[in-house]
């Protein structure tokens, strides 16, 4: 039996398939799915949506901290209980440290997992279209960081 996740892998080859047209936004697939019957939501799948929806937001609220920088407010730690994965929520002025430093390694190592991948992609494409100019991928970040700081700080 298929996952939930390789289902939706097919309705997106599904809807190449059909020959729409692409690039395509997630929504507009989606869109498409319902209305040809491939994605029919179930009472989980309610829940599962407020609750994707909820942690959006929480990734996105922020606050100011006490020398004017615009910190995140929530951070989640992704741990195993009772056999499960599950993604717990705090508030950093509230949350224990060790919940603090395990979000903080999380999502250090989601970095570098998205780099990885950046980077993979970036030697496949160029091996790929070898006649054409190789796209350079630079990973050291110590610039962008240094830069965007200096913008925050300039705005504030």
């Amino acid at each position: 039996m298929a996952t939930y996740t390789e289902q939706m892998q097919k309705i997106w080859r599904l809807y190449e398939e059909d020959g729409q047209p692409l690039p395509a936004t997630a929504r507009d697939v989606a869109a498409w799915a319902v209305r040809n019957k491939l994605w029919v939501p179930q009472p989980a799948d309610v829940i599962a949506q407020c609750a994707e929806d909820l942690s959006r937001a929480l990734r996105e609220e922020y606050h100011k901290d006490k020398r004017g920088r615009r910190v995140r407010s929530k951070h989640a730690v992704r741990v195993n209980q009772g056999g499960k994965q599950i993604t717990l929520w705090a508030d950093m002025k509230t949350a224990p440290r060790k919940h603090m430093e395990m979000a903080f390694s999380q999502r250090r190592q989601q970095i570098v997992g998205d780099c990885v991948q950046l980077s993979r992609d970036v030697a496949s494409y160029n091996e790929e279209h070898a006649d054409q100019q190789p796209i350079q991928l630079v990973l050291d970040f110590t610039d962008d960081v240094r830069e965007a700081e200096f913008g925050d700080e300039a705005a504030a």
